[in-house]
């Protein structure tokens, strides 16, 4: 998934960039780190989206076996067949959401995995490691704490405008829903 920034981290850590470069490249990484993290959250809600499927289509698929079964109590040849149709339906969605929602969480512990060790190599790369000089010099040169703040607070930016965007969106959603109910 970020195989041009795997790239740029073995090339940092083995020393094989330029010193005027690993500043740009860093923050470079730290970026890459952050829409990495991004990813991984809306996947997560993704999930949650699926799992809400999932259930809505299980109660639906209940709900058409049990009414199939009624229907063959009574002897009603046309409500059974319609039923087993719909069921045939259910049954088919919820096998594919099911797969879906195995891919999602496969996906999901990928990218954790990914970030984890993304993270560790931006933490080797700003402690020094592959640049050819002394842990204490790049840290005082690079002021990780600065920069671990820094990254925190652009995280926390990034995820206030998300949640802002999807308020707005579902005050929107709720606004058209009730205009429509008006006739408007």
């Amino acid at each position: 998934m970020f195989e041009d920034i795997r790239r740029a981290f073995h090339e940092l850590l083995n020393g094989n960039v330029p010193a005027a470069d690993r500043r740009g490249l860093l923050q470079e990484m730290r970026n890459t780190l952050v829409q990495a993290k991004m990813s991984l959250d809306d996947l997560r809600q993704g999930i949650v989206v699926t799992e809400k499927r999932l259930h809505r289509e299980r109660t639906e698929l209940d709900t058409v076996v049990r009414r199939k079964g009624l229907a063959e109590s009574r002897g009603d040849t046309e409500t059974v067949a319609i039923a087993a149709r719909f069921e045939a339906q259910h049954a088919e969605r919820l096998a594919i959401l099911e797969k879906k929602l195995d891919a999602e969480r496969g996906e999901l512990a990928m990218l954790e995995r990914e970030i984890e060790e993304m993270t560790a190599q931006l933490k080797a790369a700003n402690s020094g490691v592959g640049s050819g000089l002394r842990a204490g010099v790049v840290e005082e040169e690079l002021d990780l704490d600065s920069r671990d703040s820094e990254l925190n607070r652009d995280l926390n930016a990034l995820d206030r405008e998300r949640r802002r965007a999807a308020h707005d969106a579902d005050a929107e959603a709720r606004l058209a829903e009730l205009k429509r109910r008006m006739g408007r």
